[in-house]
């Protein structure tokens, strides 16, 4: 096991390292420039070259990179251009409300588990059927268009919710506990749909899989009821497809939040760095990019550890 460890560990530092490089390359490759973005098409040759100065534009590519490399791993983030914050304050205001989100549909999407088990047990009946239809529903429609429909029926209509907006955790702010979760729910819902149809089929498939092995009748033939062999050995065998998917998906719902956060107004991860990308602000970009692709290693590292503790074959292996 701890050789299993080591190496993963080690592939997870080369691909962060691999990824901050890429990071940086790509956004220097962007065209136009910041100083002249920030003082305006007017600004004199001179205003922008004593910008460039300040902001540390004019220092070689390999030293800016190496700089902001140290800076994050002796946990400093860069200055932001367009807030003069640093970078690190901007995202942790705007995680307080992009990670709770992810959470919320994250457990939405889990749900798919039983859907996924309910369907593979009733192969070819109508329960199958039925849900691999809702699953096909879930999947064709776009989660921006359901959000606009969920945001015409529950707070146009019925008006339980309000539109968009976030009122903060705070009570003090106007919000609280109960005003954050419900502003957060029709979001949630709306990210969630198409990752629990994806997660249903995907656990239908591994499940009905599983279920034509030899241990299956083994356990069936000691007296085990189709129930038990179901719950406590198919399911079990068939969870590393199903654990691959839903870290993609974790991981695709905290990055993925742009359309939705700016559909519902929600100050998330997604419009900060839409709004940064906007304004050119690449200090602020660079970090909160980094964040992200970081965030996806550390969740595909997490189910890597997972794969060996659902399958201590891995271990041995290892």
């Amino acid at each position: 096991m701890t050789l299993f460890l080591v190496r993963r560990l080690a592939v997870l530092a080369l691909t962060l390292g691999l990824a901050s490089l890429a990071v940086f390359a790509v956004l220097e490759l962007l065209p136009g420039n910041a100083a002249q973005l920030m003082l305006g098409a007017t600004a004199t040759p001179e205003a922008v070259a004593a910008l460039e100065a300040r902001l540390g534009l004019d220092r070689p590519p390999a030293a800016r990179y190496a700089d902001w490399v140290l800076g994050l791993l002796q946990g400093r983030t860069g200055i932001s251009h367009f807030y003069d914050t640093p970078s690190s304050e901007l995202i942790a205001e705007r995680l307080a409300v992009s990670l709770p989100l992810a959470v919320i549909a994250m457990a939405l999407t889990a749900a798919a588990l039983a859907m996924g088990v309910y369907a593979a047990s009733r192969h070819r009946r109508a329960g199958d059927i039925g849900m691999m239809a809702v699953s096909q529903i879930g999947l064709s429609i776009p989660n921006f268009w359901l959000a606009i429909l969920l945001i015409l029926l529950f707070a146009v209509k019925l008006q339980w919710v309000g539109a968009g907006g976030f009122p903060g955790w705070r009570e003090a702010d106007g919000g609280g506990l109960r005003a954050g979760l419900a502003a957060l729910l029709l979001p949630a819902v709306a990210l969630a749909a198409v990752q629990a149809a994806i997660l249903a089929r995907v656990t239908r498939s591994a499940v009905l899989e599983a279920m034509h092995e030899d241990f299956v009748r083994t356990a069936r033939a000691k007296g085990l009821s189709r129930r038990a062999v179901l719950w406590r050995h198919v399911l079990r065998n068939a969870m590393i497809p199903v654990l691959t998917v839903m870290g993609l998906q974790f991981a695709n719902l905290l990055t993925g939040t742009i359309v939705v956060e700016n559909v519902f107004v929600l100050p998330g991860i997604g419009r900060l760095v839409f709004q940064a990308i906007a304004n050119r602000d690449l200090p602020l970009v660079r970090d909160v990019v980094m964040l992200l692709a970081a965030a996806v290693v550390l969740v595909n590292f997490a189910v890597d550890l997972l794969y060996a503790l659902v399958d201590p074959r891995l271990r041995v292996r290892a």
